[in-house]
């Protein structure tokens, strides 16, 4: 068969590099992919944006499965488009998008089906907000309603650091159309975990856990950014008491929830979860493969990756045993100089050939003159198996120095247990 997977970040190469396993398929070509993408997939000259254009490169090539990475096509109806020419296509429709489209859409979904999450409020208003500086208390957490590349939220300590996230979110549209409506929740504590699970509309399974470091320094400190490493499984989940929570009070409500709101939900749907005292509460949710949760967690799948998206297309996930490898993951991030904040692109990157015993995933890189380049803030990511997660960690680290740009930077306590 023949995959056209639409993205060209460290998701959408990992995912390629899944799909390639898979016996079933021939070919894999990627919309528009990246320098490492290329290396098993043909990259096809499109955005990720162009419905219309993908639609058609599908039809014309007679792609047999298409595979939607990033969340702002899954929110534009890519996956409606595709559908409605009679095309396969793993990915949520647009109403089901809108989910990681608008958080407050989320908050509303969660508060109606009674799913444990943090008091909240929403704001259109620059001046009513001000008035409602510290409701829930500071620490204040700030989110942009829309798609803001995983940065939109702001979590901050007094009342003028709230002022200066407010202003820079509303009045100065840091974020664009996505600070047109704000979101404040009250400050959860306890550790975050990233639950990510397959949907065919009847059943939602969940897959092996994973650890997300969000941001940008060591020991927790400096912006959100999209995620900065991981690792899996996640030690939180080695607790029958916990598992049993989230089956009862958050999966099971889910997918009711879906059913009673006419959500014919098919794809993946990440839950961001706060858990304190074993108690469960989510964060937030997204319509796709977590990024770089997915780097992580589908290093340790031994299943047939194609197998499970078409049994959610079909409705039939249920029939699926997913097998996963005992072995641990860990991820690591290299950054560009100044992420989340400005940076420079265009930097040439060496080494990568040099790594052993990992698999290194393209985030943010082009080809260029026939030179791999810097093309984004999170550039590259390096993965590894291990026996357990500090055997995993290890190998990572012995590997990650081997590749070099101008001003590359990386966590070093990512798995790094207290």
């Amino acid at each position: 068969m023949k995959v056209l997977v639409i993205g060209s970040g460290g998701r959408e190469h990992v995912l390629t590099w899944k799909i390639a396993q898979s016996p079933k398929v021939d070919k894999i070509y990627c919309a528009p992919g990246n320098g490492g993408m290329a290396k098993i997939a043909e990259c096809v000259d499109l955005s990720v944006e162009d419905i219309d254009g993908c639609v058609k490169f599908a039809r014309e090539k007679g792609i047999d499965l298409t595979v939607v990475g990033p969340e702002v096509p899954l929110v534009m109806g890519m996956t409606d488009a595709f559908e409605k020419e009679g095309m396969r296509v793993f990915g949520p429709n647009a109403k089901c998008a809108e989910f990681e489209g608008s958080k407050a859409f989320t908050k509303d979904f969660l508060l109606r089906h009674n799913i444990p999450t943090a008091a909240y409020k929403e704001y259109t208003d620059l001046n009513e907000i001000m008035k409602d500086i510290g409701v829930y208390g500071f620490p204040m957490v700030i989110k942009a309603d829309g798609l803001a590349a995983g940065k939109g939220v702001l979590i901050v300590e007094n009342e003028q650091e709230a002022k200066d996230g407010i202003n820079m979110i509303m009045a100065d549209h840091e974020f664009g159309a996505a600070g047109d409506k704000v979101v404040v929740e009250e400050f959860l504590t306890g550790r975050e975990a990233s639950m990510l699970c397959f949907v065919d509309g009847n059943v939602i399974v969940p897959m092996e856990s994973a650890q997300d470091y969000k941001r940008a320094y060591d020991n927790d400190e400096g912006l959100n950014t999209g995620g900065m490493g991981t690792y899996s499984p996640n030690v939180l989940f080695d607790n029958a008491v916990l598992n049993k929570r989230i089956e009862e009070t958050i999966l099971t409500p889910i997918i009711e929830g879906f059913k009673a709101d006419g959500m014919d939900f098919k794809g993946i749907l990440f839950i961001g979860l706060m858990i304190e005292n074993d108690m469960p509460k989510v964060l937030e949710f997204n319509v796709r493969f977590g990024d770089p949760e997915a780097q992580s967690v589908l290093m340790r799948m031994d299943s047939d990756l194609v197998d499970i998206m078409e049994a959610c297309i079909d409705g039939k996930l249920a029939d699926c045993d997913i097998k996963w490898k005992d072995e641990a993951a860990v991820t690591v991030v290299l950054a560009s100089g100044g992420y989340p904040g400005p940076y420079e692109k265009g930097l040439e990157i060496t080494g990568i050939e040099d790594v052993e015993g990992c698999e290194v995933f393209h985030a943010g890189t082009a080809l260029k003159d026939g030179r791999l380049v810097t093309a984004g803030g999170r550039v590259l990511c390096v993965s590894a198996l291990g026996e357990d997660r500090e055997a995993a960690r290890a190998k990572v680290y012995s590997q990650v120095d081997k590749i070099k740009f101008d001003g590359a930077r990386y966590r070093t306590d990512i798995a790094k247990m207290d």
